[in-house]
């Protein structure tokens, strides 16, 4: 039986550490009581926490703790999976305040050498890749915390709009409610496809999703001081709509394009046409959340004529078409 260790700190979010524990404990087990099985529970988990104590979460809750984390080594027998759940509170406030756990974390890493997994939810991101193990790693957090992560751990290949990562042995699940995609996910690769499976079905979860993007909004971008772009920036933000060229938008700025490329890449960490179809999907977004407009009608007032390549590109940013999108969010 494997063991699953859930890191207990305040400010957690409880559902993000009370929820990853029921869906292990009850792996193999809720699936046949449905069908009046025998039981075949999969997992054994344990919430550890600094010293042992009660972990308060951000909602008021207190947690009991099953052990203290400075106790497990990575040689610990029964540590198979550790993972840490989603911050609650101020982000800096938390990784201020768990110093000695994120030396735990990176202690726990070296001393594992990758034997042991290692998962995040959500903004609990930012406990892993303080404690550097996702340097140089693929990973992802809260949408709508991805320019704040970015500016902290710029050494970390940062996948905002990817619902759950996996580089080597660990793995990282985007924002809020994705614990139920990261566990079924990791109950999928310790227990097998079969258990993941029944587990998904036994508790109605979507286990198809793969991206966060149609729930996030359009990142600033602006967190930069280069103040050629932050002036192309407002002028595209106005003038989305309209014909634009790199020639025209370089000229705009006063530089050559192959200068705006890097320029712009640098600050925003997108391209100029890339930042440009942000704000129009993002315009098309509102249009189909908040109006009645058709799709062809929606692609003319965001500045696109074709309305086949627009779906194809809607759908490579938000993950769905956009009649789809309007089904799930629309008024």
């Amino acid at each position: 039986m494997r063991t699953v260790s859930v890191i207990g700190f305040d400010g957690a979010l409880a559902s993000a550490i009370t929820g990853v524990i029921d869906l292990f404990r009850l792996a193999g087990v809720t699936w046949a009581r449905i069908n009046d099985m025998p039981p075949e529970q999969e997992f054994t988990t344990r919430l550890l926490t600094d010293g042992s104590k009660p972990c308060r979460c951000i909602n008021g809750i207190t947690l009991l703790a099953d052990g203290d984390w400075r106790e497990y080594a990575a040689g610990d027998s029964k540590a198979d999976l550790v993972i840490v759940p989603t911050i609650g509170a101020p982000i800096a406030t938390v990784l201020a305040a768990n110093s000695d756990l994120v030396q735990w974390l990176r202690d726990f890493q070296n001393a594992a050498s990758g034997q042991v997994g290692v998962a995040s939810n959500c903004t609990g991101a930012f406990l892993l890749a303080e404690a550097g193990l996702l340097d140089g790693r693929q990973a992802t957090t809260h949408w709508g915390f991805s320019n704040q992560f970015r500016q902290r751990f710029p050494a970390v290949d940062l996948q905002p709009d990817k619902l759950i990562t996996v580089d080597g042995h660990i793995a990282c699940a985007g924002g809020g409610m994705a614990w139920w995609d990261l566990g079924v996910y990791l109950v999928e690769r310790f227990a097998g496809a079969k258990v993941a499976r029944e587990l998904a079905k036994a508790f109605v979860i979507d286990a198809g999703r793969t991206s966060q993007a149609p729930y996030g909004a359009l990142q600033a971008r602006r967190y930069h001081s280069d103040v050629a772009v932050l002036r192309l920036q407002d002028w595209l933000d106005a003038n989305y709509t309209r014909p634009v060229t790199l020639e025209s938008l370089a000229t705009l700025a006063g530089l050559t394009e192959r200068s705006l490329i890097r320029r712009f890449k640098a600050a925003t960490g997108d391209t100029p046409t890339g930042y440009l179809q942000i704000l129009r999907i993002e315009a098309a977004r509102q249009h189909l959340e908040n109006s009645r407009a058709a799709v062809e009608a929606i692609t003319r007032l965001v500045g696109y004529e074709d309305v086949s390549s627009f779906s194809r590109l809607f759908r490579k940013h938000t993950g769905l078409a956009p009649g789809v999108y309007r089904a799930r969010f629309g008024r």
